[in-house]
C-alpha cells in the first residue's frame, strides 16, 4: 500500500469516457465562461479592491491586479491543458492523484476544502451583512435583529447585543445547496442571469465614474515605500514594490474562482475545446473590468476616505460622497454585491461536491460521496454533507476568523497544478493534448514563483493556519482513507 501510487491515466480517461454512468454533459464554452464570472466578480472586486488601495498599493492597486492576473493567467494556462486532456470532475486533485500519488492529491483535495467550503462559508455570512445593508439603505424597513443574524462569538459594542445564529447566511447556503442539487443546467440558467446584472453594474460604475476621476488622487501613481499602521494595529507595506505585492496578495482572492470551473468538466459538452475557452476567457474579462474599475475607483476618492469612512463599502461610500446625483448607483452596488455574493456561493459549493464526488469515487471519503441522484444526476449527499458543514461554519462562526485562509489554500492549489503539468509531460509525453499550455517548463515554473511570491506576502499566521489544517489532513489521511482506497485495495 504506497502512499505514492498514481493513479492510472487510461483510468481516468475511461471515467471520463463513460459518461453514460455518470455526470450529466449540459454545459456549453459560454456556460463555463459564465461560471468563471459568476465566481470571479463577487466580494474581492467591490471589497477588495479599496482595501489594498487603502493598506498596500495606493492608485497602483492596478498593478497590483496585473500581477494577480499574470498569476492566475499562468496557472489558467495549466489548468486549461490538464482539464481539457483529462476532463473529470476533481480539478486540481485529479491532476495531482494522475502525476504525483495519492497522498499528494488527498492533500491537495483537503486543502481545496478551505477553497470552496471555507471560502463559501466566509461569503455567505458577508451576504447575510450587506443584506442588512440593503434592507436599511435600499428598502429603508427594519434589519433582521442582530441575535438572529451573527454568530454566538459575536456581541454588538454599542447595544451589548449577544448574535446566537446568523440565519441569513445560513439560508443562502441552503437554497443554493438545493439549487445545484437540482441540477448543474438549472444553476447555470441562474448563475448567468446574475453574470449579467453584476457586469453591467461593474460597466455604469466604469463609464459614469471615469468623467468624475480627479487626477490629483492618481498622484504619485506609485506611492513611495513607507509602513502603513491599520487600526488593529497590524503593519502594512505600503508603497513601492512590496506595496504592490501585498496587494497582489490581497485582490489575488478577487480572481479566486476560475479555477472552479475546472471541476464542471465532466459536465461540459465536448470538453476538449470548451473547458479552455471557459477558463482564459472568464479570466480576461474580468482581468479587463478589474483594471478600469481599480483606476476609476482610486482617482474618484481619495486614500484617506478608504481608511476611515468607506472600509468595506467604499465604492458605494465613494459613489455618495464624490458623484453627486448618482446615489442611485450606489443604491445600485448594494444589490451587485448581495448578486455578487450569490453566485460566488454557487460555484464554490459546485467545486467542492464535485470534489467530494471525485474523492468519493475514489474511497478517500465515504462512496455515499459519489452517489448520484436517480433523477437529477447530480452528487446529492455531498451536497448534502457540503450544506450541513458550510451552513454550521456560517451560522456559527464569525468570517473575520478564516482571514486569507482561502487565498493561501488557493495559491498552494495553483502551484501544484503547475508542477502537475510539467511532470505529466515527462511522463505521459504521447498522451492527446486539445489544449498545449506554451512554453512549457518556463510558464509552470513562472506559475509556481509567481504563486509563491504571492503567498509571501500574505504573511506568517495565514502560513502557520495552513500548516495547521494541513496537519489535520495528515491523520484522517492515515486514519480512514489510506485504508479505504480503491487504489489500494484493488480487489475489494
Amino acid at each position: 500500500m504506497s502512499i505514492w501510487k498514481r493513479k492510472p491515466l487510461a483510468q481516468l480517461l475511461a471515467e471520463a469516457a463513460d459518461s453514460e454512468k455518470g455526470l450529466k454533459r449540459t454545459l456549453t464554452a459560454w456556460s463555463l465562461i459564465a461560471l468563471g464570472i459568476g465566481a470571479i466578480i463577487g466580494a474581492g472586486l467591490f471589497v477588495r479592491t479599496a482595501m489594498a488601495a487603502s493598506q498596500n498599493a495606493g492608485p497602483s492597486v492596478t498593478i497590483a491586479f496585473i500581477v494577480a492576473a499574470i498569476g492566475c493567467a499562468l496557472a489558467g494556462l495549466c489548468y486549461a491543458e490538464l482539464s481539457s486532456s483529462i476532463p473529470i470532475s476533481g480539478s486540481a486533485y485529479t491532476y495531482t492523484y494522475a502525476t504525483m500519488g495519492e497522498f499528494l492529491a488527498w492533500i491537495i483535495g483537503w486543502d481545496l476544502i478551505l477553497e470552496y467550503a471555507v471560502g463559501a462559508a466566509t461569503v455567505g455570512i458577508a451576504w447575510s451583512e450587506y443584506l442588512n445593508n440593503l434592507l436599511i439603505n435600499v428598502l429603508h424597513v427594519s434589519p433582521i435583529p442582530y441575535s438572529l443574524s451573527h454568530s454566538p462569538f459575536q456581541s454588538n459594542l454599542e447595544t451589548g447585543e449577544q448574535g446566537l445564529i446568523n440565519l441569513p447566511a445560513l439560508f443562502i447556503v441552503g437554497v443554493i445547496s438545493l439549487l445545484l442539487i437540482k441540477g448543474i443546467q438549472e444553476s447555470a440558467f441562474v448563475n448567468g442571469i446574475i453574470v449579467v446584472v453584476k457586469v453591467v453594474i461593474v460597466v455604469l460604475i466604469i463609464i459614469v465614474g471615469w468623467n468624475f476621476i480627479n487626477p490629483a488622487n492618481h498622484t504619485p501613481y506609485i506611492p513611495p515605500s513607507s509602513i502603513f499602521t491599520d487600526e488593529h494595529g497590524i503593519d502594512h507595506h505600503f508603497g513601492g514594490f512590496w506595496g504592490i505585492i501585498g496587494a497582489a496578495g490581497t485582490v489575488f482572492f478577487a480572481f479566486i474562482g476560475f479555477d472552479a470551473v475546472s471541476t464542471a468538466a465532466q459536465e461540459t459538452k465536448n470538453p476538449k475545446r470548451n473547458m479552455p475557452i471557459g477558463i482564459l476567457g472568464s479570466l480576461a474579462v474580468c482581468t479587463l473590468l478589474y483594471i478600469l474599475f481599480a483606476h476609476v475607483l482610486t482617482g474618484v476618492a481619495t486614500i484617506e476616505d478608504f481608511r476611515t469612512g468607506g472600509k468595506e463599502a467604499s465604492v458605494a461610500f465613494a459613489i455618495n460622497k464624490y458623484m453627486i446625483g448618482y446615489a442611485w448607483l450606489g443604491q445600485l452596488v448594494t444589490i451587485a454585491i448581495l448578486a455578487g455574493f450569490s453566485s460566488v456561493i454557487l460555484v464554490m459549493l459546485l467545486g467542492q461536491s464535485r470534489v467530494f464526488y471525485a474523492m468519493g469515487k475514489d474511497g478517500l471519503l465515504p462512496k455515499s460521496f459519489s452517489d448520484l441522484h436517480s433523477k437529477y444526476q447530480t452528487p446529492y449527499k455531498a451536497n448534502i454533507v457540503i450544506l450541513i458543514i458550510v451552513g454550521a461554519f456560517a451560522a456559527f462562526i464569525p468570517g473575520d476568523i478564516v482571514g486569507d485562509m482561502t487565498s493561501i489554500g488557493t495559491l498552494f492549489a495553483f502551484s501544484l497544478v503547475c508542477v502537475s503539468v510539467i511532470i505529466l509531460r515527462k511522463k505521459e509525453p504521447n498522451m492527446v493534448r486539445e489544449f498545449k499550455t506554451p512554453f512549457v517548463p518556463l510558464i509552470p515554473i513562472l506559475g509556481v514563483i509567481t504563486c509563491v511570491l504571492m503567498m509571501a506576502g500574505l504573511g506568517w499566521t495565514n502560513w502557520l493556519r495552513l500548516f495547521a489544517w494541513m496537519a489535520i489532513g495528515v491523520i484522517i489521511y492515515f486514519a480512514y482513507s489510506k485504508k479505504n482506497s480503491v487504489l489500494n485495495n484493488p480487489k475489494e
